[in-house]
């Protein structure tokens, strides 16, 4: 196993806790708080998302699949075309709407793809390169790859814990 298998390992768990915490939820689950706020699962997997997608096509020299993709207008959200989420109030994260999982699910997983096909390309040597000069020290583009797997996993058991929550209303 090669660092690139690695990292595709990596990426392709936060699509399998993805797809656990989104499939099946109607669109008043997915976007249930649970205190007023708190963020939703929409929020969390379209924020995850979001910073992957933005992330990974700026270190691969690519557009964000959010805009060449038409996901931006087929979402249809009431933020800023560029927006990720980071820095969104509480406000802001209870405008998310979404008319289904299936949205969600197909712009994380065309996101999901853009980011394999990248990590195909690599040779360990590559994940060495300086890819931000802003940080102290200059973050390499290992340290970019795996700082997103990172915040996108934390995201997913967000949302996998919201999840949790609602179905245990159900029962009572």
């Amino acid at each position: 196993m090669n660092s690139t298998d690695v990292l595709r390992d990596g990426y392709g768990r936060i699509q399998e806790a993805v797809h656990a915490a989104v499939e099946g939820l109607s669109p008043e689950e997915l976007t249930a708080r649970i205190d007023p706020g708190a963020n939703s699962i929409a929020w969390l997997v379209w924020h995850l998302t979001r910073v992957q997608d933005d992330h990974i096509s700026d270190v691969a020299g690519l557009e964000q699949v959010w805009l060449t993709q038409n996901w931006a207008d087929r979402f249809g959200l009431p933020y800023a075309k560029g927006a990720t989420g980071f820095g969104h109030s509480s406000r802001q994260v209870g405008k998310m709407r979404i008319e289904s999982g299936d949205l969600l699910l197909g712009y994380y997983d065309a996101v999901h793809e853009q980011t394999l096909d990248f990590l195909s390309g690599l040779e360990d040597g590559d994940l060495d390169r300086i890819v931000d000069e802003s940080w102290t020290p200059a973050v390499t583009l290992g340290v970019r790859l795996v700082s997103v797997i990172e915040d996108d996993l934390q995201h997913a058991g967000q949302a996998a814990f919201v999840r949790g929550v609602l179905e245990r209303r159900e029962e009572d």
